[in-house]
């Protein structure tokens, strides 16, 4: 009941304590202390970092993508807010050539929407899949507000107003986008384009990519699905809700916090992470300073988190993983019935992967069978091997065998794409 107030007060508590590491630390690795070249030196710094990171809290991190490369020309980016909302920002990285002939060949690279997942992360841990796509594609993504930062009296925000949010942005940017939705995100997104198919056709995107959502969860049980199927909405409003606090801008506001999705995706993988950070314990007292940073990086996108609405997971929760309303054919939008069969000009693809231990392989690929009006030309699927969750889009298999599939995917249900 009182998470926020906890975790506050535990955070200006070891304040002091973290700024204690922190000097300590500087001290440690003075050139001029005899200590700090040795084994109990170095081992005593690793503890104080591993403490010092261990208690701090993360705040969202920045995109920082200011740069990119095309044949070997540098290119400018910069980020643009194009399209607002209390609960999202849609951003645009636009991209500027001093070469007028790299110049004019971007300006028609094939339009890309990437939809995060509002799933208790910032849209900045998708930052190595815009930076993949950014070379050859005009990247636009979706950045979901921290719940906890949006005013009571903006409204609510569940999972049919998601839908409704992204239909509305795929026909403000046009006829030829393509999107590429990702984990929680691809639920809304086939429902999406499933009423933009049979509503507004021209609007329809020319391709949709799924990556690692669960579209039918029936046909393989994992810890998350099962802990979800087999809890009643009573249950999870009792155990996960909490109320946001009367000092941050949503006071009053009922949210499925950050901190607890966390815990609760930890959890399922606990083995894991302590391994990882055993792993960092070791390469900060070899000072393996690459491996160190590579472990930061991850853990500083990974540890800042979000609050969602509480009846957009609820909602979620309840359609996705215990009525299974798009593999059952039940999913009704605004009174509408969401129909796959509707999708006949958006090509599809799936993307899956093996060691997915949220969305396990066959949760995606299940889409293919719900778009029975695509012909087999306009279908594909892909299961990496050897990644879990996160590196269907992200690190190096997503940057040397996924994202490139998915430009030729793209590239080729693109007619006008150079």
């Amino acid at each position: 009941m009182f998470l926020y107030q906890f975790l506050d007060m535990q955070n200006l508590a070891l304040a002091p304590w973290r700024s204690f590491a922190r000097m300590a630390q500087q001290t440690l690795h003075s050139p001029f202390l005899p200590i700090a070249h040795t084994d109990a030196g170095r081992t005593l710094a690793a503890g104080l970092q591993i403490f010092e990171r261990s208690t701090c809290s993360y705040v969202k991190p920045a995109f920082g993508l200011t740069k990119t490369k095309f044949r070997g020309e540098p290119i400018n980016v910069e980020e643009h807010i194009v399209h607002s909302t209390p609960f999202c920002n849609l951003i645009h990285f636009t991209r500027t050539a001093g070469n007028p002939e790299i110049s004019e060949h971007i300006s028609k690279d094939p339009k890309v929407l990437i939809v995060t997942p509002m799933s208790g992360h910032f849209a900045t841990l998708m930052r190595g899949t815009v930076e993949a796509m950014l070379p050859s594609h005009d990247v636009y993504i979706t950045d979901w507000v921290d719940a906890k930062m949006v005013p009571l009296t903006s409204g609510y925000f569940d999972l049919e107003d998601q839908i409704e949010y992204l239909m509305q942005i795929t026909q403000l940017l046009g006829t030829e986008t393509n999107i590429i939705a990702i984990s929680q995100a691809s639920v809304s997104v086939l429902c999406a384009v499933s009423l933009l198919a049979a509503q507004e056709p021209p609007f329809a995107p020319r391709t949709m990519t799924l990556i690692g959502g669960p579209i039918n969860t029936q046909n393989q049980t994992v810890a998350l699905t099962e802990a979800a199927a087999t809890q009643s909405l009573s249950s999870l409003r009792s155990s996960q809700i909490q109320m946001v606090p009367l000092y941050y801008p949503g006071a009053m506001r009922r949210v499925y916090p950050g901190m607890m999705q966390l815990l609760d995706r930890m959890s399922m993988s606990m083995d894991r992470h302590i391994t990882e950070q055993v792993k960092y314990f070791q390469h900060l007292v070899r000072g393996d300073d690459d491996a160190a940073d590579y472990h930061d990086a991850f853990y500083d996108e990974f540890l800042a988190v979000m609050d969602v609405p509480e009846e957009f997971y609820l909602q979620y929760v309840e359609r996705a993983y215990q009525r299974h309303d798009l593999a059952n054919g039940s999913f009704v939008f605004r009174s509408a019935k969401v129909d796959p069969k509707a999708i006949t000009e958006t090509a599809l693809l799936t993307v899956e992967g093996e060691q997915d231990d949220l969305s396990p392989a066959g949760h995606t690929r299940a889409a293919l069978d719900l778009c029975t009006s695509l012909p087999a030309s306009m279908k594909q699927a892909h299961l990496e091997i050897g990644v879990g969750h996160y590196g269907v889009f992200s690190g190096r298999k997503w940057r040397n065998n996924i994202q490139p599939m998915i430009h030729k995917f793209i590239r080729t249900h693109c007619s006008d794409s150079a």
